[in-house]
């Protein structure tokens, strides 16, 4: 029975959610499958992958061979370099030790660059929106300005208005 590992779409249209999955390369795409060995969210910002990385790795041993989707997730989360090291510690080249050190290592590293890599899109989308909130500003101080009377004619109003009780004052003076 040759075995793929594969991705088995769920989720609702255009929000899709797949799971990692070992199945017998002759089902369905969403059919039955052997072992769930992981999920993959392509919807957020990196996308979230959730795998179990000795499980996968057991069934590469075993001969399962991953489509080409699959292969590009394993290698992400370091699956086929842990395959790698197993065959060499199966070889002799290295002791398992050595080669968890290793594993361990690579692990860091790229953990590092994940790490730096959400830092530079949470300051994008901050700076992104420091933009928009200034454009926004602007705008609505345009608005504001657009919709309050000119100084001069406001002056004018309390310049006359002040003339007005004057006038009338006078006015009551001269009918005494």
């Amino acid at each position: 029975m040759p075995v793929k590992i594969r991705l088995q779409r769920h989720g609702k249209k255009g929000k899709p959610f797949y799971w990692i999955v070992a199945a017998d390369a002759r089902s369905k795409r969403d059919g039955k499958y052997l072992e769930k060995l992981g999920t993959y969210n392509p919807n957020v910002n990196p996308a979230e992958i959730n795998l179990d990385v000795d499980g996968s790795v057991q069934w590469l041993q075993n001969g399962a061979q991953p489509t080409d989707t699959a292969r590009a997730i394993l290698s992400y989360k370091g699956v086929m370099m842990k395959k790698h090291l197993l065959g060499g510690v199966a070889k002799g080249a290295l002791t398992t030790e050595q080669a968890e050190e290793k594993f361990n290592a690579w692990l860091e590293n790229k953990a590092n660059t994940v790490a730096s890599k959400e830092g530079k899109l949470a300051d994008a989308q901050a700076k992104a929106k420091a933009e928009a909130l200034a454009a926004e500003k602007a705008v609505n101080d345009a608005r504001i300005a657009a919709n309050t009377p000119a100084p001069e004619v406001v002056e004018e109003v309390v310049a006359e208005g002040e003339e007005a009780p004057a006038a009338t004052a006078d006015a009551s003076k001269e009918e005494e």
